[in-house]
């Protein structure tokens, strides 16, 4: 999909709110709901306007270059499963009243799916047979529906979500191990990319067994779970060094040195644990709100679910998977809770709906009104996208709403300025304004 580059703020839908929603239980709630970006239609149900579907097709795109890199292929499955597919895995009855059950005009049983485990490996076992056809990685990015008894927190515990799910499909516990280990830097990547820092944390794998289970935490103040790390895994940069994603021994070099640098009291770590793990001067205690799981749990839907493959000496052998889920939506006010002040949202310029907002501060005054159609037309031809605010309205409500929606950078145009042939350039969060030439104005930006 592609966004639009540009937009007159007088002719976009930003219903933003002067006071805060009673409702409102946390900053991300907030802060989403003044600045416009989404509506609630019902409990833990949202509309998404124009501002807020922006963030999140940013943050989908990005989750979804990095599938893409490391060779999972896209699919699209539908929101509605026949329930029938459910009680083979064994999980139908046992799901709980968090699963929306639902009969169609013939009285078949369906379900709004609340995860793809069943349908993915339905799929796989239908039409891949052979060994030839592993290991395989599918993923897609669709709604979910999950009838929570308590929703809250606006998107971060709604109970309709956009989700990125993907399942590896492998013969060997070796080549599970690849397949996660893919998946595991690939998270790193992505929330790298959108510029925030999320700590995988091993996750307790259950009555499933095995030692392959991670979250991924993302570091905010508010958030619900304590972090335990080694500093320096915060200060290693994902995108720093390029990993040959098809050597595996590079691949499991990498994830082991991340896995050797965090540790997080619970059942897994008790806090002596960590004492003795991480040196004092190393240690990092906070917290986080997790943004992402990924799970290898062998052959537990492949076996009833009969997802077999011939082996090259002919025999049959169920595949052993594993999930890799991030939630696209929850990460919208994840990363607002990580970044905000007390003005508004502070985004990261990887997935901020604009990079820039053009302030035009006299509407209607022919030397303001020439230097923004100017600026907003090179802005555009830089590649920049921009939001114009071209509302007559008060500077005090421009700014304030600019800095509540949380662009990265303003360019204020006012008639002293004109007569001077400069502008004004702030970057959101920092002190100061600088005066220059549009021009300057544009490149600085620009790069």
């Amino acid at each position: 999909m592609r966004l639009s580059p540009a937009v007159r703020l007088s002719e976009y839908f930003l219903p933003t709110l002067r006071e805060v929603p009673s409702e409102a239980e946390i900053v991300s709630h907030r802060l989403m709901l003044r600045a416009g970006m989404v509506r609630q239609e019902a409990a833990g149900i949202y509309s998404w306007l124009p501002l807020g579907f922006r963030v999140m097709k940013k943050i989908e795109q990005i989750v979804r270059e990095e599938q893409d890199r490391i060779g999972a292929a896209e699919v699209l499955m539908p929101t509605m499963q026949p329930a029938d597919l459910w009680r083979r895995s064994g999980r139908y009855d046992g799901y709980g009243k968090e699963m929306l059950r639902i009969q169609d005009r013939h009285d078949r049983e369906m379900l709004f799916g609340p995860t793809n485990e069943e349908m993915i490996t339905d799929i796989f076992a239908e039409h891949a047979r052979s060994y030839k056809n592993v290991p395989l990685m599918m993923y897609h990015i669709q709604w979910k529906f999950r009838d929570e008894v308590r929703p809250r927190f606006g998107v971060m515990r709604g109970r309709e979500f956009l989700m990125k799910d993907a399942y590896s499909f492998d013969l060997t516990p070796e080549d599970g191990r690849v397949s996660y280990n893919k998946q595991f830097l690939a998270y790193l990547r992505t929330y790298a990319r959108m510029g925030i820092k999320a700590i995988p944390m091993r996750a307790d794998t259950g009555p499933i067994g095995g030692d392959l289970s991670h979250e991924f935490i993302l570091l905010a103040d508010t958030g619900e779970s304590e972090v335990y790390c080694d500093q320096e895994f915060l200060d290693i940069d994902p995108l720093s060094a390029e990993v040959d994603i098809r050597d595996p021994d590079a691949v499991q070099k990498v994830a082991d040195r991340y896995n050797a640098l965090y540790a997080r009291t619970d059942e897994l770590h008790e806090p002596a644990v960590f004492e003795e793990q991480v040196p004092e001067e190393r240690r990092y205690v906070g917290r986080g709100i997790e943004v992402g799981h990924i799970f290898f749990f062998g052959t537990k839907y492949s076996d009833p679910l009969n997802a077999k493959v011939t082996t090259s000496d002919g025999q049959s052998a169920p595949v052993l998977m594993g999930s890799y889920g991030v939630g696209v939506s929850r990460l919208v006010g994840g990363i607002i809770e990580a970044s905000h002040d007390d003005k508004g949202i502070v985004w990261p310029e990887a997935v901020a709906p604009f990079q820039v907002a053009l302030i035009n501060l006299r509407v209607g005054d022919a030397g303001c009104d020439s230097a923004c159609e100017d600026l907003f037309a090179k802005l555009q031809a830089a590649g920049i996208e921009v939001i114009y605010d071209d509302r007559d309205e008060r500077a005090g409500v421009k700014f304030a709403d600019m800095e509540l929606i949380g662009i990265p950078w303003q360019i204020v145009v006012g008639p002293k300025g004109v007569k001077n042939g400069v502008v004004e350039v702030a970057r959101r969060g920092a002190d100061g304004r600088d005066e220059m030439a549009p021009d300057a104005a544009v490149a600085r930006i620009a790069g």
